[in-house]
């Protein structure tokens, strides 16, 4: 198991609080270094903050993009790797975003499609829609959007990019890269339940671990901690794929039957554990983040709506699927409606990082150049 992100949330009122960004990057230092004294592998530290369009409100959209371009130099100038702006809810905003991607290379945002309150927002769907395409046709194979999504229903405090934002005082939080436990507890295992049971039994002992030594930290550096994303983020690592995971239960592939009901036990195991959990809290599936998953969907022995199907019992949604280059807005807004009437729906968070790519169609492969993504099929979209 390894640590997979710290991720520390700030609220800023103006773009000017340097201050709390430097404070943030150095509490997430001296948190790295003491997981790492204890044996841990943490892989990435992050930074995020409140929605975007409160602390740049008032500014025209030249002034918007020239603060977060400074707010980008200070995160490359304290060597930040990952920052999040937290999220635009306004359509002319969510329009803007593109111009944010393309102007910056580390940072992160997202789009609120909908929540529970005010029910689905079409308006923001068909602009999040119209986003996705035009960030695809901007970047490099459509890379761009590795560092967008919309969602619907997700609550502050996800460690987990692009979907994760902030609001409150300063805290942090913990997300996982846990896969291989899962692969030790099915190998293990007879049937769907003796699996559900021994890693039940497994995440309660490590998890346990985690969380205090988190706790430790809060107290000795006097900020909030808020708990961890239990989610199983993805491996890079054939070994610990999630996809091959399952396989280790199914009589058959990720895909087949079967593979609904591991989903929902995973998920069932995930928010059950005796921990203090946030975000997700759920099953990450993210096509292009998984060697098993890529594998899989090259053998197409699932689809998109496989992959929402899923979501209905567990996971986070959408996650780096590629897709056509020449997918229409209407399709691209039709498949965040259904996700998102998923999420209000099923009062569960749920998020959409899709990958339309440029001159490619259903069938061919990705060509991504990336430390964070393998290449995969490019999904039918009927």
């Amino acid at each position: 198991m390894k640590i997979r992100t710290i991720t520390t949330g700030i609220s800023l009122q103006s773009p000017a609080e340097i201050e709390k960004i430097i404070q943030a990057t150095e509490f997430n230092q001296r948190a790295k270094e003491v997981f790492e004294s204890q044996g841990y592998e943490v892989q990435t530290t992050r930074i995020s903050t409140n929605s975007w369009e409160e602390y740049l409100a008032g500014l025209s959209n030249i002034e918007i993009i020239n603060q977060i371009l400074a707010i980008e130099q200070v995160c490359q100038s304290l060597d930040i790797g990952f920052f999040n702006i937290g999220y635009a809810s306004q359509p002319a905003n969510i329009a803007l975003i593109s111009d944010i991607n393309q102007n910056t290379s580390m940072i992160f945002c997202s789009s609120k499609i909908g929540d529970q309150k005010t029910g689905i927002n079409l308006e923001n769907i068909q602009e999040s829609a119209k986003l996705i395409q035009r960030i695809s046709q901007e970047t490099e194979n459509g890379y761009g959007n590795f560092r967008f999504c919309a969602w619907a229903n997700c609550q502050a405090g996800i460690p987990f990019f692009p979907s994760s934002y902030h609001e409150g005082n300063r805290a942090f939080a913990i997300g996982l890269e846990c896969c291989d436990l899962v692969t030790e507890a099915f190998s293990e295992s007879e049937n769907i339940q003796i699996a559900a049971k021994k890693l039940q039994e497994i995440l309660e002992i490590e998890l346990a671990k985690i969380a205090a030594i988190a706790q430790t930290i809060s107290d000795n550096f006097t900020i909030e901690y808020r708990g961890i994303d239990t989610s199983l983020a993805p491996s890079l690592d054939k070994n610990n794929s999630i996809a091959f995971a399952y396989e280790k239960l199914l009589n058959g592939k990720f895909g087949e039957p079967g593979t609904l009901a591991i989903s929902g036990m995973l998920t069932h195991v995930l928010k059950n554990v005796s921990v203090k959990i946030c975000g997700y809290s759920g099953l990450m599936l993210p096509v292009c983040e998984d060697v098993g998953l890529a594998t899989r969907a090259n053998e197409q022995t699932y689809d998109l709506t496989n992959l929402l199907l899923y979501s209905a019992v567990c996971g986070c949604g959408l996650d780096t699927v590629p897709l056509p280059g020449d997918i229409t807005i209407d399709k691209l807004a039709a498949i965040l409606t259904d996700l998102a009437t998923l999420a209000i729906k099923l009062n569960k968070p749920l998020s959409a990082r899709l990958f339309p790519i440029p001159g490619k169609k259903a069938g061919e492969m990705t060509k991504f150049n990336s430390p964070y993504l393998v290449d995969c099929q490019i999904f039918a979209i009927d």
